[in-house]
């Protein structure tokens, strides 16, 4: 046996995993995780569609016009690559627009269609009481502060 294996077996830790914090906040997002998942379902949406098109109708409702793919991908913490697949189902199926951008023809623009902004009404109220529901039991101010901490926000949701 080798000193390196020798120092992991002897510096391993003996507690139950379920005594490490990245550890439980893995099992409570996946938890999460599923409980959306199945609340969405009914309305034919992946949580990323979901959280996609809530969040085009949101910058839309509080930006200066249409928010740009990338804004969008900013805003949500998803990929652009990934971003612009879920852009584009949601797109062929009848939700969301993409449009050029005047000023730069490598931005797309996005608006939620009609339908967009019903199904996305309809996905916030379920997701939002699921939330008020899995949460119930928790100091809410206290677990949004030391999320938004460990996500890297202020209590705005501004980058620290």
């Amino acid at each position: 046996m080798t000193k390196s294996t020798r120092q992991v077996k002897t510096t391993f830790p003996q507690s139950s995993a379920w005594d490490r914090p990245g550890f439980v906040l893995w099992h409570a997002t996946l938890y999460w995780q599923r409980a959306v998942a199945e609340v969405l379902r009914p309305l034919a949406l992946t949580h990323a569609q979901f959280v996609l098109l809530a969040g085009t109708v949101w910058l839309e409702a509080r930006g200066d016009g249409p928010p740009s793919q990338r804004e969008l991908a900013d805003h949500s913490g998803t990929d652009a690559m990934m971003t612009s697949q879920v852009v584009r189902a949601l797109e062929a199926r009848g939700l969301l627009q993409r449009e050029g951008d005047a000023a730069d023809a490598r931005v797309r623009r996005l608006r939620a269609t009609p339908a967009g902004r019903r199904l996305a009404g309809k996905a916030v109220e379920v997701v939002e009481a699921m939330d008020a529901e899995l949460f119930d039991s928790v100091d809410r101010e206290q677990l949004l502060h030391s999320l938004r901490r460990l996500a890297g926000r202020d209590d705005t949701g501004e980058r620290l």
